[in-house]
């Protein structure tokens, strides 16, 4: 099979297209035939060993993928050859065929094509929870989103009207801002073209419920400073490079709740809740994901390094079906 394959830690152009042999199975394993795979901002640290977790060359990068089951272990049970399914891994997607856990795996929709399957997995699930379960957004809530260019942060503006909210969307360029007031932001700030503190003030003067933070560095604490008394601020990655020092007498003082995302931390009951409205939001057709480019497999390093430089919005994909 060919497979996107870093052979060494580096910037995106380090990656090759190779020809590899197919892994063997293991029992509770599916070989899937990658139809779509989405590119994430931590494949490009993961290539870069700038991951908080190192994986040795060679390895081929790719954490996302939608595709068919071609063949099962017989162990597995789970899932039959010719089933539809999505998936995430640290590494492995960026290849025509991807061998993983039958347990990992979600069935897609009847209705739903590979590529919205890949673009709606990890970035829709992350945005949805923290909305959900600890942003605890409702209807008529004030919410900031940042980084509202990016794979989460425009995630999190579809989902947040979705939910009823105002959302104001901090990006860093008007073409991003733009693309967030097609899916419904309400106020759009460009975080370098002034004051961001200053602006925000302007856009909520009676400060915001809600921040979304996907983003970290310079952006946090102004946003932090936008919250009203009591108003919850969800730190979701450090898409900047540069882990934020928030001031704690800014916590104490206005007595807002700052929360980290991760999905094990959503309570069971919650998790199963949000799941079956996440999917119910991407069956009905109410939120579509945002691509906004796809490129063949022979172009993968290409496809990385649209991500690494910040000029992704939405999603950006790797195409391996029978039209790519």
């Amino acid at each position: 099979m060919r497979a996107a394959v870093c052979p060494s830690y580096g910037p995106p152009d380090v990656v090759r297209i190779d020809e590899r042999p197919s892994e063997p199975l293991a029992p509770g394993q599916v070989r899937v035939k990658v139809g779509a795979a989405a590119v994430n901002f931590p494949d490009v640290l993961l290539i870069a060993n700038e991951y908080q977790i190192s994986v040795p060359p060679p390895f081929v990068p790719g954490s996302e993928f939608a595709g068919v089951i071609i063949e099962t272990a017989d162990s597995t049970g789970i899932f039959a050859a010719g089933e539809r399914v999505t998936g995430t891994g640290l590494f492995g997607a960026f290849a025509e065929e991807v061998v993983v856990p039958a347990a990992g795996l979600s069935r897609i929709p009847d209705g739903v094509d590979d590529r919205t399957a890949a673009a709606f997995g990890v970035a829709y699930r992350t945005a949805y929870h923290a909305l959900r379960s600890m942003a605890r957004v409702r209807e008529g809530d004030e919410l900031i989103v940042l980084g509202a260019g990016g794979g989460v942060g425009l995630a999190a503006v579809q989902l947040g009207v979705q939910l009823g909210a105002s959302v104001t969307a901090v990006a860093s360029s008007a073409e991003k801002l733009d693309v967030a007031a097609g899916y419904g932001a309400k106020h759009l700030v460009n975080h370098k073209s002034g004051d961001l503190r200053g602006t925000l003030r302007d856009a909520v003067p009676g400060g915001a419920d809600a921040v979304v933070d996907p983003v970290g560095g310079d952006l946090s604490e102004p946003a932090l400073r936008s919250l009203r008394r009591g108003g919850r601020f969800v730190t979701v990655g450090f898409a900047s490079g540069v882990i934020p020092r928030i001031p704690l007498n800014l916590v104490l003082v206005k007595g807002v709740h700052v929360l980290g995302f991760q999905f094990q931390d959503v309570p069971p009951d919650e998790f199963a809740r949000n799941e079956e409205e996440l999917r119910e939001h991407l069956t009905s057709g109410r939120v579509v994901p945002h691509v906004c480019a796809v490129y063949p497999l022979a172009e993968t390093a290409a496809a990385l390094r649209h991500v690494a430089d910040g000029r992704a919005i939405g999603k950006v994909l790797i195409g391996l079906g029978d039209d790519d």
